[in-house]
Order: C-alpha cells, then structure tokens, then sequence
C-alpha cells in the first residue's frame, strides 16, 4: 500500500496559522505566493496543498480578513488590504506615545511595541525608525498607568480621592508637599497639555477647581465620599482652562490687553483659539484681550515673542512684567560681573 502523508501535528490551528502569516508577513508592498504560505505553514507544523489553501483563503475572507489576490508573470500571490489602523495612523500614535512625559521610557518601548503587531513586519521597521526621532525627558513616576486608572474609577463611581504630591529637589530626592500632609480632592477630568498628564479636580476646603500633575501624584485612595463641585464644574470650560495656564503653571485669571503686530495673529490665534476678537489698531497692528494666568511663564511667553507682541493692559499686569524684566536684567548682570571678577 502507498505510504499515507501525516498531517501536521497543528492541523486543527491551520486557519489561525494562515491568518497570523497573512498578518505578520504581507502588506500592500509584500505579498506572499502559494509555495511561500506552505512553506511557512509547515513551519507551524501544518501541512497544506494548493487546492485546500484556496478553500482556506476563502474562509478567512467570509470571516472578514481582506486578503487580496495579485498576478505577477502567471503567478499569484496574496496579501491582507485593509487593517484596523493603517500606516500614517500608527505612525501619529507613535508619536504621540514618545512625546508624551507623563509615560515612562519602558512603557513606551512596550506600548509601541503593541503598535507595531498591528502592522506587518515590513511596516513595523518604519514604526521602529520613527521612535528614534528624539529622546525626549519622560516621566520617572512608574505607577502613573495605576494612577490613570484608580482615578478613571473614581470618577465613574462619583467619589472622592486622597493623595499626597511631591516635587523633586536639587538632588533628585521626591519631596512630598505640604509636611506630607494628604491632599483631598473630587476628581472631575484629566486633560494631557504640553506633554504631561493632568487632574482637574475640585478642592472643596478653598472652593475652587484646581489641577495637579497626575505623575507627582502618590498612593491615590479612592474613599466613601460623594464628589463635591459638580455645579462649579459644569460651568468649567477646559478648553479654556488650559489656554489660559501657560504649562498648566497657576496664577490669578486675568484679562489682558495685548496687542501684536499683524504677522502674529496665527501664533496669537494658535495659542487662544478663533474665538478672540481681533481689533485694528492701524494698518499694521490689531489688539486683542485675552484671559490669562499671570505667572512668569505667560512673561516668557510673550517675551519669546519679541517686539511683535506686548502686553498694554491692564496696568498692574504691566508693572508686574516690567519688574520680572527688571528682575532678569539685575539677575545677569550679577553673573556678568561674577564672570568678569572671575577672569582678573
């Protein structure tokens, strides 16, 4: 009696085998021909002929796989179309991924590692170049994935949270903020801005809403009290919040008078949203009034910008910047005269 050919030893795997080297291996540039895909199969310990694969590529398809047939010189090959996330939005994901700082660097390699199996191996090199592009300074809390969720939870349960917040020292030590003592908040939203992870929460011993940095939050409790601030924070514009915190640094909300050359209308416009009224001042310049917490780093801010953009309202807005100017100055001609010193 002819010798009967064994089959594989995961036959019964066969169509999941099929669908993961379709998956893995093919892609709108890389496809695979009927010799390739039994090669590989036999890999996996299952074995196949031409006429059972074509029924086999004919299931996945009914399933919902789109595997698409080519010709090339009488020979036919097969890829997958069609995927859950094409290439250009992987790519942003990715990115999005390594500049994000409240993310550690291990859980980037990790999370865009799991982005990459959402592609073939051929597209998944062009995910790996892209992570290369920069080394941005990432978070060195760990439990921040913890965080976000413990948080999430409280807010679905409308409960109130405990914590305690530190900030790092010259020595790279975390030192807890006030003497250590816990912080209690009704959590609201969280909102990323400038590469970190933020709650916006309600503080019901100061009746206001305030933001913390979720990555220099600690041990977060979730406790038995029902959220407070709700009625506060349905007339809560977030948008608006973040636009008016330059880095999310706090300070008093106020409304500022700036006005700008005309050539600085698309950073003005950036910055505060199409919503600001823009008035003519001359041919050349337009003021604008804005709402803004006042901090050093809105000073920064405007003076990044040069003389196409000044702060002419209201007055003690002004006095305050002409005195971080003065400030600044005082504060390098200080190190001039060291230097100088230094030098005779």
């Amino acid at each position: 009696m002819p010798h009967r050919k064994t089959k594989g030893f995961n036959q019964k795997l066969k169509l999941l085998y099929l669908a993961r080297i379709l998956f893995e291996q093919t892609d709108d540039n890389h496809a695979l021909s009927m010799p390739e895909i039994i090669d590989m199969l036999s890999r996996y310990e299952v074995t196949a002929d031409r006429r059972t694969l074509y029924r086999d590529l004919d299931e996945l398809r009914h399933f919902g796989l789109d595997i698409i047939k080519t010709k090339e010189k009488g020979s036919c090959f097969y890829h997958t179309g069609n995927r859950l996330f094409e290439l250009p939005e992987l790519k942003l994901l990715v990115d999005s991924v390594q500049s994000a700082k409240f993310i550690t660097n291990k859980k980037s390699d990790e999370l865009i590692k799991k982005l990459e199996a959402l592609v073939s191996i051929h597209e998944a090199r062009q995910l790996q170049r892209q992570v290369t592009i920069s080394g941005r300074v990432k978070t060195m809390n760990k439990s921040i994935y913890y965080n976000v969720d413990r948080l999430h939870e409280a807010i679905s349960i409308n409960r109130q949270i405990t914590f305690r917040y530190f900030q790092w020292n010259h020595r790279k030590e975390m030192v807890l903020r006030h003497n250590g003592a816990l912080y209690q908040v009704s959590p609201w939203a969280l909102v990323c801005d400038n590469g970190y992870y933020y709650l916006i929460g309600y503080d019901s011993e100061m009746q206001k809403i305030k933001h913390y940095r979720i990555d220099k939050m600690l041990r977060i409790t979730v406790v038995g009290y029902l959220r407070e601030g709700k009625d506060q924070f349905q007339e809560f514009d977030l948008g608006r919040y973040t636009n008016c915190h330059f880095g999310m640094f706090g300070g008093e909300i106020t409304n500022v008078t700036l006005e700008a050359d005309n050539s600085m209308a698309a950073i003005i416009i950036d910055r505060f949203g199409t919503d600001i009224m823009i008035i003519p001042v001359d041919d050349k310049h337009f003021r604008t009034n804005v709402n803004v917490a006042i901090s050093r780093q809105f000073f920064g801010w405007i003076m990044s910008l040069g003389d196409g953009v000044k702060v002419v309202g209201p007055d003690r807005v002004v006095k305050q910047l002409k005195h971080e100017i003065r400030r600044l100055n005082r504060q390098y001609i200080t190190i001039n005269k060291q230097e100088i010193h230094c030098c005779t």
